[in-house]
């Protein structure tokens, strides 16, 4: 399924598919101590949940760890990113890591990805690319609407995924990274998030609803005291179409260094490949 979405949009991160392919607390905030003391944060935690995409586009900008692990079959791999995020612009961009071959052959050369509203840009991508030029993927056409293809899911679409929201519960204070959060846990809907996304991820979430297994998807997220997300895990689940198994995804992502600068320029139209993309 991926690897027809991948012709058929323009191409992808194929190694990720093709690996794809192959392979604390619970509620404990009820009762006495610092649960108890921490109450307050307890108050709606769908509505803080909604509202976090609209903090981050508030604090403008940031940078970003990503980490995405596909298992199937007892097979499972890891794809590593690390970039930067203008949430007003909706632009970004990310530097990708895939694993090695199945067969642990010579690692690859790390794809950069630009990301905007409903476009994915990748460079090094290989199958057949020069190395000069670029691949444009019209995210909306992906049928996990980019949650999942490009190896890391769009730091923006994954905050606003959270905008639909519809149980969560507050788990307890927790610290990302030396920093003081609010850790969340909860299950959103792919369908209600896209309608209330912003124009540039409503295409591309809605195509994700229709196409993962389930339009539900589990997260833990982690709120800093600006309700700003530090740290998101979401888990999906999609039918790999080669093999007809269920791939099992978790995506992680990691924000900090909130207003850090963001020089994203996206490519002329004669810096993207037009040609064939090798399978």
């Amino acid at each position: 399924m991926v690897e027809r979405q991948h012709r058929r949009g323009g191409g992808a991160v194929a190694l990720a598919v093709v690996a794809a392919g192959l392979m604390v607390c619970a509620t404990g905030c009820s009762g006495s101590g610092a649960a108890a003391e921490d109450a307050g944060a307890t108050t709606a935690p769908v509505e803080v949940l909604r509202q976090a995409s609209k903090n981050l586009v508030q604090a403008g900008s940031s940078k970003a760890h990503t980490s995405m692990e596909m298992a199937t079959g007892g097979t499972r791999v890891t794809i590593r990113g690390k970039g930067v995020y203008d949430y007003r612009r909706q632009v970004g961009r990310l530097k990708v890591r895939l694993p090695q071959d199945p067969a642990g052959t010579a690692e690859h050369r790390p794809i950069t990805e630009l990301l905007a509203p409903g476009a994915l840009y990748m460079k090094n991508r290989g199958a057949g690319v020069p190395a000069d030029k670029w691949v444009r993927v019209d995210t909306a056409t992906l049928s996990d609407g980019n949650l999942v293809t490009g190896g890391a899911t769009d730091p923006f679409a994954a905050a606003e995924l959270l905008r639909g929201t519809r149980k969560a519960t507050y788990v307890g204070r927790a610290s990302v990274a030396g920093t003081p959060v609010r850790h969340y846990r909860g299950t959103a809907d792919l369908g209600e998030a896209a309608e209330r996304a912003s124009d540039g991820n409503r295409g591309p979430l809605r195509a994700a609803a229709k196409g993962f297994a389930t339009a539900d998807v589990p997260f833990d997220a982690y709120l800093d005291e600006q309700g700003r997300i530090r740290k998101l895990r979401h888990r999906f689940s999609f039918v790999n179409g080669q093999q007809e198994d269920t791939v099992a995804v978790a995506s992680t992502m990691l924000l900090y260094d909130f207003g850090a600068p963001v020089d994203v320029r996206l490519p002329e139209a004669g810096d993207i490949y037009a040609g064939k993309i090798a399978e």
